[in-house]
């Protein structure tokens, strides 16, 4: 493990058939006027300095209008862990990566996992408060991910932390978590037709409230 000098590169991660979502692209769904995915790009890019890339295997990617490099998995069909791996070996630098059904991620947040992973650790994962204890999918990745994801993956686990044995991990403690908002509310992600309609219920309180 050795620190790495590069700067800290952000992915969106637009993975999964949203079978839950009648197979739409769900970080394409509006959420407080705005589409998640630009939402998330603008967060990534005020908080890291520049645009992250786009990590997606759909045929249409090109054609989503983001205006963000669209780069497929490495190692397609492994799911969720498949999507993390190509965030870091695109990147190839570390890289925040962000599952792009979550609207709710922020600026602070992401800075927060880039800070610590600067510390010297190979992943970071924050706190999540539930019943994972924490988030793999809004996570901070080193180089050193690359090789230990691929293991896992030629060995038939396709976990999302089916490599962490094999890495430095910190997880980000809920207490620091909780200066970017609430954990429920920064890790919720848009699974079906219903949770579209909570996370915006939920922007809306929050944009009365401030």
């Amino acid at each position: 493990m050795t620190h790495d000098p590069r700067p800290i590169q952000g992915a969106i991660l637009a993975g999964g058939a949203a079978s839950r979502f009648g197979g739409r692209p769900k970080g394409l769904e509006v959420v407080g006027g705005v589409r998640v995915v630009d939402r998330l790009a603008s967060v990534i890019h005020e908080a890291l300095g520049h645009a992250p890339i786009l990590i997606a295997n759909d045929p249409e990617a090109a054609h989503w209008d983001t205006g963000l490099r669209v780069a497929p998995d490495v190692l397609p069909g492994f799911g969720a862990l498949g999507g993390i791996h190509a965030a870091v070996a695109h990147a190839p630098a570390p890289v925040v990566a962000v599952a792009w059904d979550m609207p709710f991620v922020n600026v602070t947040l992401v800075r927060l996992l880039a800070v610590a992973l600067m510390r010297g650790h190979d992943a970071v994962l924050p706190a999540s408060g539930g019943r994972r204890g924490m988030e793999p999918l809004c996570a901070a990745y080193g180089p050193a991910c690359e090789p230990a994801i691929r293991r896992a993956l030629e060995r038939g686990d396709r976990r999302a932390i089916a490599f962490h044995d094999d890495v430095s991990v910190a997880i980000l403690p809920l207490e620091a978590v909780a200066q970017a908002g609430p954990p429920e509310q920064l890790f919720f992600n848009i699974n079906t037709a219903e949770d579209l309609a909570q996370a915006e219920l939920q922007w809306q309180r929050g944009s009365s409230a401030s």
